[in-house]
């Protein structure tokens, strides 16, 4: 971690040449502009510029001194972006729960970043000088998994996995911003607690088992946090976070709220790889942005939310985590990360997990209000126990999502490295057993919207995914099958999509491209 930190510092500080001045050029921004001078008033009307020779006009009378205007320095806020629902009816200026000086559309899950460009699907409000923004999902879906092979491993049912989630901020001051993040998920009700059909996914448990080829649902509570941001100047941003539960700084946003992953109904399979710890209960964190960078570092716990998705874990604050961001452009998000879990995994208390992150987002404007928004992420898993043999595996997604005004085109295509004991499957050593097998999904969809209303937006989706390994492994060959097939038919409610018109008075980057005025 330390040299990962002393990296992080040195690419910080060599970021600034990504950026340019916040000051528009040939403007003083931080100088009052003079009053105007006392206009005379005519007896008479007269139409302005209009005095023709031969007319007396009477002398004007003099009116009181305009006062001057305030200093744009003194404005609380200078880097809000303007927003409007999807019929264009509501305008507002809505900040960064993180930084007076961001647009909003940056912000990510936790404290991560998004691209500048991205879009916004969520409801605004202001109140009382509270900016509000309400986000929320429901998939209801019907999966039918390895349906090639129904007497092998695999399963079909209906679920339905949603979510809703709160974000508040608040101006302290001059230089202050105080936020509030609260995130529920009905899950383990919707779900349950075996969680969905995935095939090959891994992580968590229940009853006192592994999970396998299924995806573990999300706690009630799966977001509880504030923050504290501090304005030391417009370059520079200092913050504290807290969570219980919340997410450290480790990976780039989590899956259901990129806008890469926004129409796919299933976590990656590389998720414990990736982006898993966004429920951690105990998370304490402490970042500093330099203009179009930030470092942050986190101590939370590492222990993965236990089987009751009603309770509150016990915090332990006994894992680390230090991650560097940083947006070249508004169409770019980089991150890399590293992170030390203490005993992740309930059933297994001696191990623990090194996690190496490193994302790139991305987001296109492809003309007629469609964005196209990609994500690359890898992650790998150094396993170390006590008295156990260290090992180590690799994750890698890139996923695709063309989200148009009609119509929504996404895919999915990872690999990663699982092992016997992961999938539960038997071995006939320990070293076997612990072996990597390299196991791949590629995944399409597409859905079309069916209903558009202030309230949210409707759509019919249909994905289908090809798993693939190699065959010559017999006990993989005779859990799943060769080329394992799956599908999903979708009914997806999701808020509606915020035409976004940014003011980028302090940012580097010169605006959103493309993105102005566009119609959702």
């Amino acid at each position: 971690m330390k040299p990962l930190l002393l990296t992080s510092l040195g690419l910080l500080l060599g970021t600034s040449a990504f950026a340019q001045h916040t000051n528009m050029p040939g403007m003083d921004m931080s100088t009052p502009m003079p009053a105007p001078k006392a206009k005379a008033k005519s007896a008479a009307p007269a139409m302005p510029e209009m005095n023709m020779p031969g007319m007396n006009i009477p002398a004007p009378t003099a009116t009181p001194t305009t006062p001057p205007a305030p200093a744009m320095s003194a404005m609380p806020s200078m880097n809000m972006g303007t927003a409007a629902d999807s019929s264009g009816d509501t305008m507002m200026d809505m900040r960064n729960s993180f930084s007076k000086n961001l647009p909003m559309t940056r912000q990510g899950s936790g404290t991560s970043w998004h691209p500048d460009s991205s879009p916004m699907y969520m409801q605004m409000y202001q109140s009382k000088g509270w900016d509000v923004m309400l986000m929320y999902s429901a998939f209801l879906r019907y999966t039918s998994q390895n349906f090639n092979h129904s007497q092998l491993r695999g399963d079909a049912n209906f679920r339905a996995n949603t979510y809703v989630m709160g974000m508040a901020n608040h101006l302290v001051g001059q230089r202050g911003l105080f936020s509030i993040q609260a995130m529920v998920s009905a899950d383990a009700l919707t779900v349950g607690g075996a969680g969905y059909p995935l095939l090959f996914q891994t992580g968590e448990s229940w009853k006192g088992e592994k999970l396998h080829d299924h995806q573990h649902p999300h706690d009630l509570v799966s977001a509880l946090a504030v923050g504290y941001t501090y304005a030391a100047s417009t370059d520079v941003d200092l913050t504290a976070y807290l969570g219980y539960p919340g997410e450290p700084a480790i990976g780039p946003p989590v899956f259901m709220h990129r806008p890469s992953a926004a129409n796919l109904p299933a976590a990656p399979l590389g998720h414990h790889w990736q982006d898993a710890t966004h429920i951690q209960f105990g998370v304490a964190t402490l970042g500093v942005r330099y203009r179009n960078a930030k470092l942050e570092g986190s101590l939370f716990t590492g222990r993965e939310p236990n089987e009751n998705r009603y309770s509150f874990d016990k915090p332990r604050f006994d894992s680390y985590s230090g991650r560097l961001s940083v947006n070249p452009s508004d169409n770019l998000a980089l991150q890399v990360s590293a992170a030390h879990l203490q005993s992740p995994e309930e059933l297994e208390p001696n191990d623990n997990v090194d996690r190496t992150t490193a994302s790139v987002l991305h987001n296109a404007n492809v003309g007629k209000g469609s964005i196209l928004s990609s994500t690359f992420v890898w992650g790998m898993n150094r396993h170390d126990g006590s008295g156990e043999e260290t090992t180590y595996s690799n994750s890698f997604l890139l996923e695709s999502n063309l989200q148009a005004r009609q119509f929504n085109l996404f895919t999915r295509l990872e690999t990663l490295q699982l092992n016997y004991g992961e999938l539960l499957l038997p071995a006939a050593t320990d070293e076997a057993g612990h072996a990597n097998r390299q196991v791949s999904a590629f995944t399409l969809g597409a859905s079309k919207y069916i209903a558009k209303t202030k309230a949210g937006w409707l759509d019919l989706g249909l994905t289908g995914t090809l798993n693939t390994y190699n065959t010559d492994n017999t006990a993989l060959l005779n859990a799943y099958g060769k080329n394992p097939l799956s599908f999903e038919v979708y009914l997806r409610f999701i808020a509606p999509r915020m035409s976004m018109n940014m003011g980028h008075g302090g940012m580097k980057h010169g605006g959103m491209k493309g993105m102005k005025g566009m119609k959702m």
